[in-house]
Parts: structure tokens; sequence; C-alpha cells
């Protein structure tokens, strides 16, 4: 467990926890500041998602439902509270666990035996889908040593999110939800500002999201959950899970936003909240004359795609050609052996 889990936990003066007013406090609530006790926080804790998934309609009775499990804090928590509403309010959904095996030694393989615990501990079926099996043999070890460390997180977030849609649909499930929460929803809106990426910027913050080229919607029961809280409720519920950062991670701008949302919250805790709130309220002007995206097939792999060939193709293209440097959002290429590639990359709608 980190040291930012530990840092709500320190002695109360309050007599009583601010809620229930009966037993001693045991932490000061990191998103409002409360003394309460550890009863009281797993209560509001759980009652909150409750609130978010209801509110948004989330789930239907007899749905089947994939959560995509890294076995890391947030969908660790993720599985064992859904796993407890379900029960407590009789949604009537079945869950299933999906894990993306992206071949990362000292990382995946290690997290993916917390998964495997977190099948059994919470009754719950397990499917891993590997990038090798997908991907031309590929794993992100090899993708790395070819490419190096600068834009390895492209890759691999378009690989990764082809490979849930594949792997629920494997399953015949239309539905996964992720362990995203308001730390990281913060973090997607800084991004987007800091980037100038007008064309997420008024949608990063749904709840609900389903591109034109996924069959599969994804939705966020944890949006407005804390990440100091995750860690808090994982730590007092003795949860199982793995606590390790990707090793690839550090070089990813993601960093940059974390760094700045984490000062923001030591001086004003609500920061992170505002932050989702504005990103709700943005609303920006279309360009005319878009026209609206055709859902095809790729050429490829035949997977469903809004362009000839569909993203993950591409990559592979560039990577099975050698190519050195290859990046989605297309600023950075060799210029020998691949004009043709550039170009296509170019083209294509992201």
């Amino acid at each position: 467990m980190s040291g930012r889990s530990t840092e709500s936990i320190r002695p109360l003066s309050s007599a009583t926890c601010e809620l229930c007013h009966i037993r001693k406090p045991s932490l000061r609530r990191p998103k409002t500041g409360q003394k309460i006790c550890q009863p009281c926080f797993f209560h509001v804790f759980e009652t909150e998602i409750h609130n978010t998934i209801t509110s948004a309609n989330l789930f239907f009775r007899g749905e089947r439902v994939a959560i995509g499990a890294s076995g890391g804090k947030d969908s660790t928590v993720l599985a064992h509270v859904l796993k407890v509403l379900n029960e407590r309010y009789d949604y009537g959904v079945g869950f299933v666990l999906l894990s993306i095996d992206e071949g990362i030694k000292g990382y995946r393989d290690d997290s993916l035996k917390t998964v495997k615990r977190n099948k059994d501990q919470y009754a719950m079926p397990l499917e891993i889908v590997s990038y090798k099996e997908l991907y031309d043999d590929w794993s992100m070890d090899d993708i790395v040593a070819q490419i190096g460390n600068r834009n390895n997180c492209t890759y691999c977030g378009v690989f990764r999110r082809q490979a849930l849609d594949r792997g629920a649909q494997k399953l015949g499930i239309k539905h996964v939800v992720t362990g995203h929460n308001a730390d990281d929803m913060a973090e997607t809106v800084l991004m987007n500002l800091l980037r100038g990426d007008t064309a997420r910027l008024d949608r990063c913050t749904e709840i609900v999201t389903q591109s034109t080229d996924s069959p599969v919607k994804r939705s966020k029961p944890l949006k407005y959950a804390y990440e100091k809280e995750i860690v808090l409720y994982a730590h007092y519920k003795k949860l199982d899970y793995f606590s390790t950062e990707c090793v690839y991670s550090p070089e990813a701008f993601r960093g940059t936003a974390r760094a700045l949302i984490k000062n923001l919250e030591t001086v004003r805790p609500s920061a992170i909240i505002d932050i989702i709130r504005s990103g709700e309220t943005f609303t920006l002007e279309r360009k005319r004359g878009t026209v609206a995206t055709k859902l095809g097939t790729c050429e490829r792999c035949g997977y469903i795609s809004s362009n000839r060939i569909c993203k993950a193709c591409v990559l592979l293209e560039g990577l099975n050609a050698g190519r050195a440097a290859v990046q989605v959002n297309g600023s950075e290429y060799e210029p020998h052996e691949g004009a043709a590639l550039h170009k296509r990359l170019e083209h294509l709608s992201f």
C-alpha cells in the first residue's frame, strides 16, 4: 500500500463521528474533510457510488456486464463495491471479470495473479485476453523494445481498447465498466485543455461512452470517487490488490496532469470535483459540414472500424515494417520506407 493511503489516517480530536455521533472518528474524509468512523465511511462511499449508478441508469436487470480488471486498487474496489451493491440493492446484474494481458513482465504477470484471486474472492467468472493472441505475437515489452518509451502509451491505448472490446464480444457482453475515478476524470480534462484537444474536451467527462468504431459501451461508476478514498476503502476493507505502477507509465504525459491535480487538491480538496463539473458544462461549437462517420469493418482484421484500416492494424503495420516511430496523432515518423503509411495515419479519423 502506498504512502498516499495513510494521509487521512491520523489521531483526530473530535469526540464522536460527525455523521453518526456515536462512534469515535478514525479518519478525516479527503473529499469533505469530515471526521468520521469506519462504518460511516464505508456507508457514504458505497452509497455515493450507488447514487452515481442509479442516477445515470448504468445497469438494467438481467444485463451481463464485464468489469475491466487489472488487479489494481481501482478495479479491485470497483469489483468489490459492485458485488456489495448488486446484493444490497438487487440490481439483478451478472458481473464478469475481464482482464487484458499486455505482456509486461514484472508488472502484468504479477497483477494477473491478483485478478485470479479476486475471481475466487468475488465468485465472478474471469476472461483474460492477451496482446500476443490478438496482435501478431506482439507484447508491450516487444513494442517498447522497438519504439522506446516515448510513444508506448499510444500503442497500448489503442490495443487495450480493442482488446477489451474483443474480450467482451467473446463473452457476448455489450457493456464494460472501468475503474476510472474522479482524479482520472479531472486529469483528462486538464490534459485535453493543455493539448488543445477540443474534439474530446466536451465529452471527456461523460460517464457512459460509446465510440462509432466500438460495439461495446463503457461506463465509469467511480467517476466521482476520489483516489485517496478508494485507497482508504481498500485499506480498511483489507482488499487484495496489486499496488505497483506500470513500468512504462512514468513517461506518459498524464503524469504531468496528475502532479498538477495533486497540488491543487492539497490547496483545495474540492478542486477535483470542480474540474469535473467544469468539464461537464463545456459545450463546443461543431464545424459546419461535418459528415457523419460511416461504420464498416477493417480490411485486415475484420474488426469494426470507421476507417478502411482500423487503428490497431495501422500501428501493427508500422511495427511489422520495423519503423521506430508511429504516432496515432501523427507528428513524428521515419521518412524512409513509410511515406504511404504516414499518409494513411494523417487521413484516419481518430
